[in-house]
């Protein structure tokens, strides 16, 4: 399986820079289910998914196997499941792919993923609801180099490699832009079918419109596009787990520490009323 999708990761995908903000910004982003941050089910799926499918082009060098005791998995479950190669579950989440072959081949070197979210998180929105429509924003498109392309990251230079989990599916999208010459706002529908040929319609706007890009998928098996977001809403589950692993642990000691402050709060008050009580 690995050897499949780093086969099919022709460019690096989810490459920084301004143009993918700028996307994200333009169209409108679905709220990830901030829920399966807590669902240990569910971070244990995103965990599978990023193993089995991310792995052979993007590492995660921040994080170690063994984080994922966090998570409700044991060494044992990490070793025999997640891990392929001789790595150990005390070590990093690197990749057999080296920084520098991997210049070579797609051009620059895929993201590490141990902070994307973070790394995607602006004043504007979320880096999981970034990620969140983003994973789930591919559309066929033969005009593309790899045959994909994004409605939140247009020409993304990452090919869908979920693909066969969500099936095929029909894009439309419609802009709403000025007319070349600033004579007035068009709207212009662009329909793409499940092979990835489009078909385009421009038509002028009467009457007031605000400039925008709004988007609709039409996919052949429902059930299984419904399956591939739930599985996208677990994998940035993880991503984000990923970002601050000991989240969890912060909140729970948190917690603690400001009941133990309360309790030596009333303690430190009644002392003091004692000890100042017969002082005239």
């Amino acid at each position: 399986m690995k050897k499949l999708i780093a086969s099919l990761c022709l460019l690096a995908g989810l490459a920084t820079g301004g143009s993918a903000l700028a996307a994200g910004a333009q169209v409108h982003l679905d709220r990830w289910p901030e829920e399966r941050g807590k669902d240990l089910a569910a971070l244990q799926n995103g965990a599978r998914i990023f193993a089995n499918y991310c792995m052979g082009c993007h590492s995660a060098n921040l994080m170690r196997w063994n984080r994922l005791n966090a998570i409700g998995l044991e060494d044992r479950k990490i070793r025999d499941f997640l891990i392929f190669g001789e790595q150990k579950v005390g070590d990093t989440m690197t990749i057999a792919m080296r920084p520098s072959d991997a210049k070579v081949w797609f051009g620059k070197v895929p993201p590490d993923m141990s902070v994307i979210v973070r790394a995607r998180t602006s004043f504007d929105y979320k880096g999981t609801d970034y990620l969140y429509t983003l994973l789930r924003g591919y559309y066929r498109d033969n005009a593309s180099p790899t045959g994909w392309n994004n409605v939140v990251y247009p020409n993304i230079g990452m090919p869908h490699i979920l693909w066969e989990l969500q099936g095929p599916r029909e894009a439309t999208i419609e802009r709403v832009h000025h007319e070349a010459g600033g004579k007035g706002l068009v709207r212009e529908v662009a329909v793409y079918d499940a092979d990835g040929f489009v078909t385009v319609s421009t038509t002028p706007v009467k009457g007031p419109a605000a400039e925008g890009v709004s988007y609709a998928f039409k996919p052949a098996d429902p059930a299984a596009a419904r399956q591939y977001d739930s599985d996208i809403a677990d994998l940035v589950a993880f991503l984000n787990f990923m970002t601050d692993p000991s989240a969890t642990n912060r909140v729970r000691i948190g917690v603690w520490v400001l009941l133990f402050l309360a309790f030596f709060t009333v303690i430190a008050w009644w002392l003091n009323r004692e000890y100042w009580k017969d002082v005239k």
